[in-house]
């Protein structure tokens, strides 16, 4: 099989009818942090706050005047949407754009805006995407795929050939967020055959990392569930022609968490004041990473801001967790002993860091837990504290980086409950639509009772949820096949040491 040239398709593309050649911009703050030159490639700069109208635009631009006469179809959440809307609308043809119900209003009425029909059907994009094929069928459109396709990827890989125009000195590596993929293998397939020195560094988080369980595999690997929070990058299946790129010319795929996520998004708004969307700031938390576990000093390092689609809403959630991300806050559930002087002698360990949080209820005449946050100056200073604790005979457990802890535990008050035998505590990504919860609740048997529940609106498309339910022990496999299901994302929390420590 004959495979596409890249190199001609790119250097031929034709994006700039409706994309700008956007700025390399140094970030002197990161790069005094991380002791190496941080470039940031301003993607989120684009006329869609995205790369992704250079794919969708390209491929449209390619059609004949009888497929633009009969219209085009896209499935997408958010930006792939909002560049094939504003194709259609420069090249004057019919766009309908299948989004997930569970997609936020901010998006849907940014496509309604450029003049696309948008359906809206299904609560993920699997579930959109198999929609929008049989619309094509019926209507006969022409579907324009969000990142599996030789003129989408030719599209997106000139943020490549920008990139190379605008520093010609050395680079280390560019750093790009993945999703399906179209991204990554354009701008891999151009920069590896024009500089192939510069390493390509895919990142994903570790909750939608189907890339790079796919290289590690050689084939690819369909995810059950995907993580939610990056909602650009949430794909359960990577394309077939963006694997075959990766496989030939990506060096590595970094994975990060939610907090470090969160922690990118603050670094890009220090430096830019530019709030990226989750997706958007992936490359820049792989950056910091990667550059942190290669301990490199005075390289130079692109990463491809490649968004900025984001909810207001959630920025409620990225504030929050952007300090933990960054380790600027450490959490810990510490025992003290109940007895004079013993609150005095902790709040004196602490000494000159910040109290940013302080929960504690008294739970026996011996000991209570409390559950304190503190600010912090540095990478590792959590273990440190946490060391001085135990030294000072203050049983402590670091839960900085525990789930649990910062997305629920810290919000609860309450304490332990006689009443709740045989309850177990899970996890669950519920989406934020109506009826979502009392489906839920239906399909429950009525002798499992809710013993503990915790819901906080965090302003994104799946809302994160703390169930206890008390589950005879004879009725465990029956709870466990129900779960199985159910058809929500969920983590089993029963063990959790902290829900231990203050509701268990």
């Amino acid at each position: 099989m004959k495979h596409p040239d890249y190199l001609k398709k790119i250097l031929t593309a034709r994006v700039y009818d409706v994309a700008r050649e956007t700025e390399l911009e140094p970030a002197p703050l990161l790069s005094a942090r991380i002791k190496n030159n941080v470039l940031l490639k301003r993607e989120d700069n684009q006329p869609v706050f995205s790369f992704k109208l250079r794919g969708a635009y390209n491929k449209m631009a390619q059609l004949t005047p009888a497929q633009l006469k009969r219209g085009v179809i896209a499935a997408s959440a958010g930006n792939h949407a909002q560049g094939v809307a504003l194709g259609a609308k420069r090249l004057g043809c019919r766009a309908v754009i299948v989004m997930p119900t569970t997609t936020p209003q901010l998006k849907v009425d940014a496509v309604k805006a450029r003049g696309a029909e948008v359906v809206l059907f299904g609560d993920s994009y699997s579930d959109s995407y198999t929609h929008a094929l049989e619309i094509e069928k019926k209507q006969k459109l022409v579907f324009v795929h969000p990142f599996d396709d030789p003129d989408v990827i030719a599209g997106q890989g000139t943020v490549a050939m920008e990139i190379l125009r605008q520093h010609q000195g050395p680079i280390h590596a560019i750093f790009v967020a993945i999703g399906g993929g179209g991204l990554i293998a354009g701008v891999a397939a151009y920069v590896k055959q024009v500089r192939p020195e510069i390493k390509i560094i895919g990142v994903q988080t570790n909750d939608s990392d189907a890339m790079a369980r796919s290289l590690k595999a050689g084939r690819r690997v369909t995810l059950a569930n995907v993580g939610l929070f990056s909602d650009g990058t949430a794909v359960k299946l990577v394309g077939e022609e963006t694997f075959r790129l990766c496989k030939k010319y990506v060096d590595d795929v970094i994975t990060v968490d939610t907090d470090a996520v969160c922690a990118a998004i603050k670094d890009v708004f220090q430096e830019t004041r530019s709030v990226l969307e989750p997706a958007g700031a992936l490359a820049i938390a792989g950056l910091k990473a990667y550059a942190e576990r290669e301990k490199l000093k005075g390289e130079t390092l692109v990463g491809i801001a490649c968004g900025a689609n984001m909810n207001f809403d959630r920025l409620r959630f990225v504030a929050e967790r952007a300090e933990v991300g960054e380790e600027r806050e450490a959490v810990f559930a510490v025992t003290i002993p109940e007895e004079r002087g013993s609150f005095k002698r902790f709040c004196q360990l602490v000494g000159e860091h910040s109290v940013t949080e302080f929960n504690y209820r008294i739970a026996d005449s011996k000991a209570a837990h409390i559950f304190v946050g503190v600010a912090t100056r540095a990478r590792g200073d959590s273990a440190k504290l946490a060391a001085q604790f135990i030294k000072h005979d203050f049983a402590t457990i670091d839960l900085t980086h525990d789930e649990l802890a910062s997305t629920h535990l810290r919000h609860m008050v309450g304490g332990h409950s006689a009443l709740a035998k045989d309850e177990l505590l899970y996890r669950f990504l519920f989406p934020e639509r109506p009826g979502a919860l009392m489906a839920f609740l239906s399909s429950m048997h009525p002798n499992w009772n809710i013993s503990l529940f915790h819901y906080r609106n965090h302003g994104s498309d799946y809302g994160r949820i703390l169930v206890g339910i008390q589950v005879p022990a004879n009725e465990k496999k029956a709870f466990h096949d129900f779960l199985k299901t159910l058809g929500y994302p969920y983590e089993e929390e029963t063990d959790n040491p902290a829900y231990k420590l203050f509701l268990g």
